[in-house]
């Protein structure tokens, strides 16, 4: 198959079922800076599907059969059933069907260095810190980041150099399907459980990842991590590691101090002084994301100086702990976090920003995730005042009836009483209104649409 990809302008054409996807699209953009002709189709226009019209892509609003004419590869996102009609007349014509994350696998293999990073959370901050060092580096990278990041000026740059820089995503293996030259493991935590048995299924994928680097290759890992660190005791090839609370890391630090929420830190390496490093992005967590990308770079050559400077230019990107705007004195927030773990982080930072209350509006994402960490999503709350649960986002999945979210909310309730269920979004930003006073910070969470919510909030007039 990678062999009916080519990068001769003109050379074929690419239909992309589900185009406006935030991986989907970025690997759209990078083929038709080649030259390649792409269609595409999705349920749902946008500011993205828009964007890849004005560069050229003929993108259809609708999942239909006839949007199959004479495409050279249709390639589709996990998130597409494999009854898709598209997929399906594909099939029919002959035509080759290839998954989004062999698709990139197909790009990277092009470039003579790769970057991936992985792990269940901080994926797509670490990517974008190194995309920053690396650009402040002049190393010119492409990059493909599963978030807007206004550096680059969205989710998708296209670099004239052979450096490449892309998350490894774990959800029904994709990231096997490619092969870096360096490796990020963040974390291993139970996720992705309607396709992974258990954690131990999880970390052995994480090691069939690592086997794929290409030699010699290098491979960071964090230390804080049990399951990385399990992972790292069956290696055989050298890894570089970190952690906050791991002393016998090669890459650690200490005299951590915040302001504003955002921390300041001495990183040492191998127990000596490295520097200094004040991060713009608030939390402990961007500490842990900042040694990472302080690992990875300098495992790479790029200065020191360099690598400072990239991070301590770094403000994030939307929708991760993204301040959406104030009104009324109350502070409203957005962030992507749809995992108890995550979550906890979160709410974790967002608590140091709070001068008031912490209120937070919070989507679970899918039911097989609801179902299966319902214990652990009962705890994650604790830091918040008030906690409003919404609907499930189903995402690629159908209900199955095992969980809804006043079930969660319960859940919560029985360890902190603090949470409320409210469906319908209106209802939330009069909930908001009604409640929230100067000095409260809102939060919105989850991997769905929640984030309209703050936005519905601050552009309503008329309300106290």
């Amino acid at each position: 198959m990678k062999n009916r990809i080519s990068f001769t302008p003109g050379n074929i054409t690419v239909h992309m079922v589900g185009i406006g996807g935030i991986s989907m699209s970025g690997l759209a953009e990078i083929l038709m800076h080649k030259g390649i002709k792409i269609t595409g189709s999705d349920i749902r226009e946008s500011d993205i599907t828009e964007m890849l019209r004005n560069m050229g892509a003929v993108v259809f609003p609708s999942h239909d059969a006839s949007n199959i004419t004479n495409q050279d590869l249709v390639v589709y996102s996990a998130a597409i059933p494999q009854d898709n009609p598209e997929l399906a007349e594909a099939r029919n014509r002959g035509i080759p069907v290839m998954e989004r994350a062999e698709l990139l696998g197909v790009i990277m293999d092009h470039f003579q260095h790769c970057i991936a990073v992985s792990g269940t959370h901080g994926k797509t901050t670490t990517t974008s810190m190194i995309s920053q060092v690396m650009l402040e580096g002049g190393l010119d990278p492409t990059v493909h980041v599963g978030g807007m990041l206004d550096a680059i000026g969205g989710n998708t740059r296209i670099g004239s150099s052979s450096w490449f820089i892309a998350e490894a995503c774990e959800y029904k293996d994709s990231f096997l399907k490619i092969r870096p030259t360096l490796a990020v493991v963040l974390n291993i935590e139970a996720d992705h459980l309607d396709y992974f048995r258990d954690i131990d299924h999880i970390r052995s994928s994480f090691q069939s990842f690592l086997s794929n680097v290409r030699e010699p290759g290098i491979i960071v890992l964090n230390y804080d991590d049990p399951q990385t660190r399990l992972l790292s005791k069956s290696l055989t090839r050298p890894f570089v590691s970190y952690g906050l609370n791991s002393p016998d890391a090669d890459w650690t630090c200490e005299d951590i101090s915040f302001e504003d929420g955002c921390a300041g830190f001495t990183v040492f390496h191998k127990k000596s002084s490295w520097g200094r490093v004040k991060l713009q992005v608030p939390g402990l967590h961007n500490v842990s994301n900042s040694l990472a990308c302080i690992a990875a770079c300098h495992a790479l050559g790029v200065a020191r100086t360099s690598i400072i400077k990239g991070l301590e230019g770094y403000r994030g990107t939307h929708r991760r702990l993204e301040d959406k705007g104030m009104k009324n004195g109350i502070r409203v927030m957005d962030d992507y976090a749809h995992h108890p773990t995550e979550i906890q982080a979160t709410l974790r930072a967002a608590r140091a920003l709070a001068a008031g209350h912490l209120i937070c509006i919070f989507q679970p994402h899918t039911y097989t995730r609801s179902y299966e960490l319902l214990d652990d999503f009962s705890r994650a709350f604790a830091l918040a005042d008030t906690v409003v649960v919404t609907d499930i986002y189903a995402a690629r999945e159908k209900d199955n009836g095992l969980i809804n979210s006043r079930t969660i909310t319960e859940g919560i309730n029985r360890n902190t009483g603090n949470a409320v269920y409210i469906s319908d979004f209106g209802d939330i930003v009069r909930f908001i209104e009604e409640n929230a006073q100067t000095g409260d910070l809102v939060i919105t969470m989850g991997a769905g649409d929640i984030h309209m919510v703050g936005e519905m909030y601050l552009s309503r007039t008329g309300s106290p």
